[in-house]
């Protein structure tokens, strides 16, 4: 029962640090939007910047994991978080009146790039996180479907904080000006309360670490000898894209609309697409004990492809969007009926990354952890393929016809899912 109890300590514990992953991640797309107002080229590059992180933090926050723990890799992570928030909230109030040079045909000012830096830093926080997070729950629950379950119901509070995060923004901001970041800054300073608080309090819970010896345990082949690991690999890589492209291309799109109040309806629209990740999260962590990851995987991967051709045949089609979930509300905004097949991919992205790294990690055993870092350097996938679509695939095709990349991301994921994610290389040891 004690042991039971110190497991608990730990999920909880995990389940708050989950919340704060995707609090720092979501504030990316409501700030590019008011960056993208003056700059133009600049809306998604905070949210490049924040993900270009895991490229270069991914394989060294592993080997943190290995060496130091999860505890002391969480509370290093916190510290790094309350420091690339105070960056971006600097930019707020230093540099407009120091011109850096001309970029894309834009003068550009100083405080742009204090604001990227502290994006980059905030993206070396979140990938800390991510890193310790994922493998501890998956162990703490067995693996299999029920570390899948304790996954899916930790990326429920993540979704949770993703659903509020873009709609305090866009009510703080309004309507677009080149003058909104101050508006926001009582979001950034929430933020760093919280990840200092979270550090006081973790400093004092006991945590057990279920690879406490793994700095002496010897490795003869890389996690990527394993086929569905590295198949798995990629599928992170693109899902990141998926999940990020998808709401924050309808966010921009939304925010840019001349009518009154539209950043904060677009900003309301991504935190349904957000609150329905939460609502299939919570879903999948009730079906997952008995409905297998790969049948999960496969179902919402062949909907939301469905969902996006629709949303992209639908066009520009206008309609009175009228919500009120209560702490979400949309009154008469003239939106297109494209956005409703967009946010309700919500419920087929949310149970994509518990199950593509609960199956990419099935059967690793020792290699777990070198696994969860590789998989971290790939969710720079959620920069670049966003960025990927704003300024290489939109120009051409416009906001809706750039959703055609996420169509082929997706079919990726259900290729993984049907055939990439079986592990064919069972005579590899992995005690």
């Amino acid at each position: 029962m004690a042991q039971q109890k110190r497991n608990w300590v730990a999920i909880i514990t995990m389940f708050f640090i989950f919340g704060m992953i995707s609090f720092v991640t979501n504030m990316a797309a409501p700030f590019g939007n008011i960056w993208g107002f003056t700059y133009p080229w600049a809306g998604f590059a905070g949210n490049l910047m924040n993900f270009t992180a895991y490229l270069f933090m991914g394989i060294p926050a592993g080997n943190m994991l290995i060496k130091y723990g999860y505890k002391k890799t969480a509370l290093i992570a916190l510290i790094v978080g309350a420091l690339g928030l105070g960056v971006q909230l600097l930019s707020g109030v230093f540099g407009s009146d120091i011109k850096v040079g001309e970029i894309a045909g834009v003068v550009t000012s100083l405080d742009l790039f204090i604001y990227l830096l502290g994006a980059l830093i905030c993206g070396f926080c979140v990938c800390m996180l991510n890193t310790v997070v994922n493998p501890m729950l998956n162990l703490l629950g067995g693996g299999g479907n029920t570390g899948n379950q304790l996954i899916q119901a930790g990326g429920t509070i993540n979704s949770l904080t993703g659903t509020l995060t873009p709609m305090l923004a866009g009510v703080l901001v309004g309507t677009l000006s080149k003058d909104s970041f101050p508006q926001v800054a009582p979001l950034i300073i929430t933020g760093i309360v919280i990840f200092l608080a979270a550090f006081a309090i973790i400093s004092f819970i006991k945590i057990e670490e279920p690879q406490a010896n793994l700095s002496n345990v010897t490795y003869e082949k890389s996690p990527l000898a394993f086929r569905h690991c590295l198949l798995g690999v990629i599928a992170i890589f693109f899902y990141v894209g998926i999940e990020i492209a998808t709401p924050n291309m309808m966010n921009a799109w939304i925010s840019n609309l001349r009518f009154t109040g539209a950043a904060a309806v677009a900003g309301s629209l991504a935190a349904i697409y957000w609150f329905l990740m939460l609502i299939g999260r919570a879903a999948s962590t009730a079906i997952s004990g008995k409905i297998s990851t790969r049948t999960q995987l496969v179902t919402v991967s062949s909907v939301a492809i469905a969902l996006i051709i629709a949303a992209i045949c639908t066009g520009n089609v206008p309609i009175t969007l009228n919500v009120n979930l209560g702490f979400i509300k949309i009154d008469n905004a003239p939106v297109p009926l494209s956005c409703v097949f967009i946010f309700l991919c919500g419920l087929c992205t949310s149970v994509m990354w518990g199950g593509i790294f609960n199956l990419a990690t099935e059967g690793l055993g020792k290699y777990t952890a070198k696994a969860s870092g590789l998989f971290m350097t790939m969710v720079v996938g959620g920069g670049i393929m966003p960025f990927v679509q704003d300024l290489v695939v939109r120009p051409y095709l416009g906001y809706l016809g750039s959703y055609w990349l996420v169509v082929a991301m997706l079919a990726y994921i259900l290729f993984y899912a049907l055939v990439g994610s079986k592990n064919v290389n069972t005579d590899i040891k992995v005690d």
